[in-house]
C-alpha cells in the first residue's frame, strides 16, 4: 500500500493507493469564517494538525492490517528552489513519523505535481512526451510546459497570472456574500442565471494573463447594481477566455499537443465548456480537480513500481 498526504491551504487529504487503485481517498475542508476571504498560514496549520488524528484512523481502518510500502508527502507548493509554505510542514511531519514507522521510503513532492499527477490518474495516462498544462486554483495560475519523467514531471513555468484565478472568483463571491470558497456557489449562481454574461476583457498576452483589471472592473459593475448572475457568467467567461488564449499560445509556441487542465478551478462546468473549441485541452476528473492527495499517491506509487 502506498500512502499519500497533503496538507494544502484548505484541505486535509490523505490517500491510500495499491498497484496505482485509489482503496481510499480521505479530504477535510479547513474551516473559514464567513465573509472571510482566506485563512492564515498559523490558522491553516492548527486545523491540520486537528484534522490529521481522525484521518489517521481512518487510514488505519482501510489498511486492514496490510503493510505500507512507501509514503509521498507534498512539502512545497511547486517543484522550484525557495517554494515555500508553513501549512505543508503539517503533513510532512506526519508522513515522516509514518514512514518511520513503517520502515518504509519516504518521497517528497510538490503540491503543484500532485495536481499535475491527479489530473493524470484520472484520465487514466501518464503522457510519454512534453505537454502544455494550466495549474489554476486559489493561489496559482500558471501555464506550464511539462516534461514526464518515469515517477515525475520537469516543469517550467511559460506563463502567470497576475492574479490567481480562484482569487478572482474568490473576492467576487466575497463581494456577493458567498461562503468561502466561492467557486462551487459563485459557478451555481451563474449556471442558474437567465442573463447574459456580463463583459470582461480578456487580457492576455503570450502565456500571462491579468484577472487584477477583469477583477477591479466586476468590482465596479457589482457596485453599479449589475445583476449578480450576469457578473458571475462574465467572469468565467472571462478566464475560459484568457486561458484559451495562453493555451493555444503555448501549445504553438512549444510545438505541443496536449493542453492538461488542472488545479480547482479546472473543475468549473463553464470554464471547460468555454474551451470546448480547444481540441488539445484535457481536464482532471471533476473531483481531483481540487485540492487532494491522489495525485501525491500516484507519484509514490509510480517511484515505487
Amino acid at each position: 500500500m502506498i500512502v499519500g498526504m497533503d496538507t494544502s491551504c484548505y484541505t486535509t487529504s490523505v490517500a491510500l493507493m495499491q498497484q496505482s487503485r485509489l482503496i481510499v481517498d480521505l479530504r477535510r475542508l479547513l474551516t473559514v469564517e464567513n465573509r472571510s476571504r482566506g485563512l492564515r498560514q498559523s490558522e491553516a496549520v492548527f486545523q491540520h494538525i486537528k484534522n490529521l488524528p481522525p484521518l489517521m484512523e481512518e487510514l488505519k481502518t482501510a489498511l486492514g492490517g496490510a503493510d505500507i510500502r512507501g509514503v509521498a508527502v507534498s512539502v512545497k507548493p511547486r517543484p522550484v528552489e525557495g517554494s515555500y509554505m508553513p501549512v505543508f510542514r503539517a503533513g510532512e511531519a506526519a508522513a515522516a513519523t509514518i514512514a518511520a514507522a513503517a520502515r518504509c521510503p519516504l518521497w517528497p513532492v510538490s503540491h503543484q505535481e500532485g495536481h499535475l499527477a491527479a489530473a493524470c490518474w484520472s484520465l487514466g495516462m501518464w503522457p510519454r512526451r512534453p505537454f502544455i498544462a494550466a495549474h489554476l486554483s486559489g493561489g496559482t495560475g500558471e501555464i506550464l510546459y511539462v516534461e514526464p519523467q518515469d515517477a515525475g514531471f520537469a516543469i517550467q513555468a511559460v506563463g502567470s497570472a497576475d492574479l490567481a484565478p480562484g482569487q478572482f472568483v474568490d473576492r467576487l463571491g466575497v463581494a456577493m456574500g458567498l461562503p468561502f470558497p466561492a467557486g462551487p456557489a459563485l459557478e451555481s449562481l451563474a449556471v442558474n442565471a437567465c442573463e447574459d454574461a456580463f463583459p470582461l476583457k480578456a487580457a492576455v498576452r503570450g502565456g500571462d494573463m491579468s484577472f487584477s483589471g477583469p477583477e477591479s472592473a466586476a468590482q465596479r459593475a457589482l457596485q453599479s447594481g449589475v445583476s449578480p448572475g450576469a457578473l458571475a457568467k462574465g467572469i468565467f467567461v472571462n478566464i475560459g477566455a484568457s486561458l484559451k488564449k495562453a493555451l493555444a499560445w503555448a501549445l504553438a509556441e512549444y510545438h505541443c499537443d496536449m493542453a492538461l487542465v488542472a488545479g480547482g478551478v479546472a473543475g468549473n462546468s463553464l470554464v471547460k465548456a468555454y474551451l470546448s473549441s480547444l481540441p488539445q485541452a484535457l481536464f482532471a476528473g471533476p473531483a481531483y480537480s481540487g485540492d487532494n492527495s491522489v495525485g501525491v499517491a500516484y507519484l509514490g506509487q509510480r517511484r515505487l513500481d
